[in-house]
């Protein structure tokens, strides 16, 4: 490919189905678009899985290099690509385990070539899993230092809530515009999301507010027009 893929981005909490809608939405796109399409899974997981323990304070930038190059390598062979979390993920938990600021500026740089990052809400029920999770009282802390931090920065962002189809069509829509742009052979399959976006208010993509804990910052549909 002559030029990088279009990379969506997920982020959130832990136990926010981000692994799920990741996968999930590289699928349904590749069935619908007929591009090619992948997801890259999150090194995190990964990495603990084969330490059989969490990362120290110095292992977290050597985990959010390698998170990036792995999306970066799979946006260079594929049309659309979506990532299980980013680096800003692992600087953001940098900065609430170990009070460690100093991975937001590159991670923030690098999310800044992603096309939209969709950030999971807090809305499904936490699950533990192994080494990799805190506990869910760390949810809503790095639920707000990620919004802090997308608003902060003024990057394209989307949360993303609901259960099952319905967390994955929020999803779909939120991405479906960034799809015009791109030769899809079989983009006629795209037709049920195309007609819903035309259906309803126009999407705001640029949050004006400042405030770290604002609870749906680029989902909020513009007001209709007073007659």
């Amino acid at each position: 490919m002559s030029t990088p893929g279009l990379r969506i981005a997920i982020v959130g909490a832990e136990s926010t189905g981000k692994t799920w809608l990741a996968r999930a939405a590289a699928e349904r796109l590749a069935e619908h678009t007929g591009l090619a399409v992948a997801w890259v899974p999150e090194v995190l997981r990964e990495w603990c899985d084969a330490a059989g323990r969490t990362p120290r304070p110095d292992e977290q930038a050597g985990i959010a290099a390698e998170q990036a190059r792995r999306i970066d390598e799979a946006a260079a062979r594929h049309a659309i690509v979506i990532a299980d979390t980013t680096p800003l993920t692992i600087s953001v938990y940098s900065e609430y385990l170990f009070a460690d600021r100093s991975l937001h500026a590159q991670a923030l740089d690098w999310q800044r070539g992603c096309a939209l990052t969709l950030l999971t809400a807090l809305d499904l029920p936490w699950v533990a899993d192994g080494h990799q999770r805190d506990g869910e009282h760390v949810r809503e802390p790095v639920d707000a230092l990620l919004r802090g931090l997308l608003i902060g920065a003024r990057l394209p962002w989307a949360s993303i809530a609901g259960t099952g189809e319905a967390r994955l069509d929020a999803a779909l829509d939120a991405i479906t515009p960034l799809l015009r742009d791109l030769e899809a052979p079989r983009r006629g399959l795209f037709t049920r999301l195309a007609e819903r976006e035309a259906a309803e208010p126009a999407w705001r993509w640029a949050c004006d507010c400042d405030a770290p804990d604002c609870e749906h910052a680029l989902r909020r549909l513009a007001a209709p027009e007073r007659r």
